[in-house]
């Protein structure tokens, strides 16, 4: 299915953390509904304008009935410091959905215990997957650290069949790492999303284990639909991939 591009309204804009906004924004296009880990370029500015290129935000959630679409990012550049200057009734492009996200339906009904593993900002796609594993009938056990707080976890109570945190200050949770808080062996299938060093030790417990692991992969991106080879990534396939067009989400021992 391709991406639509249309002018989109913005519903509400909140600082959850610092530098961590979260954007509501209306999208009508239900034909090009999005799913679990796929991602949309948002554009806030004029183009001619810097910076050039639009920003690739991933879903945070969808919610077909309302058709509001959220984003949770980060503030860390010039594109992401004039979406966060948006507020309620301002218009931004928006194009997408883009990429190949998680098979949540195929997922929840081939594995039976699956655990979601995410840290930092690479939390923020995990909450749709949540959302449509709990749907499918298979509500996975969730599994994030943080820095010194966590942010938009309250939500997972009512979807995750568990929630466990962890801080590297020891400020919420537990002190440590993420990867402290299970045991890659207790599940069939885990889903990573986060820091590359983070998902490269979880993924390495998993196969340790014996364990199915998908990872969502996060790289710069120009066209968002790999015709620009900005974000190639290389894996075990023969030919090198595009994050963005074979992605975001790959088996963890293709890119591993």
């Amino acid at each position: 299915m391709r991406a639509a591009c249309c002018d989109a309204k913005v519903l509400e804009q909140t600082v959850v953390e610092e530098n961590i906004c979260l954007m509501k924004v209306l999208w009508t296009d239900v034909a090009h509904a999005p799913h679990a880990g796929q991602f949309f370029t948002l554009r806030a500015w004029a183009h001619g304008e810097e910076p050039f290129l639009s920003r690739p935000i991933s879903v945070h959630s969808w919610d077909a009935d309302t058709h509001e679409v959220q984003f949770l990012y980060q503030v860390k550049g010039h594109g992401t410091e004039k979406l966060a200057k948006l507020k309620a009734g301002d218009t931004l492009q928006v194009t997408g959905p883009m990429g190949n996200g998680f098979d949540t339906a195929a997922l929840a009904k081939e594995y039976k215990r699956i655990l979601i593993v995410g840290g930092g900002i690479g939390t923020a796609p995990l909450y749709q997957t949540t959302k449509e594993l709990a749907a499918a009938g298979n509500a996975p056990d969730v599994c994030f650290g943080f820095t010194d707080v966590s942010y938009e976890t309250a939500k997972y109570k009512g979807v995750a069949k568990s929630l466990k945190v962890a801080t590297d200050s020891g400020k919420e949770g537990v002190k440590g790492f993420v990867t402290q808080l299970y045991n890659p062996a207790d599940y069939d299938l885990i889903l990573l999303c986060g820091p590359t060093p983070m998902m490269k030790n979880a993924a390495a417990g998993a196969a340790a284990a014996g364990v199915k692991c998908l990872c969502s992969l996060e790289g710069k991106m120009a066209c968002g639909i790999g015709a620009c080879l900005g974000c190639t990534c290389k894996t075990t396939r023969e030919q090198a991939v595009s994050i963005c067009k074979d992605g975001p989400v790959f088996d963890a021992k293709e890119v591993w």
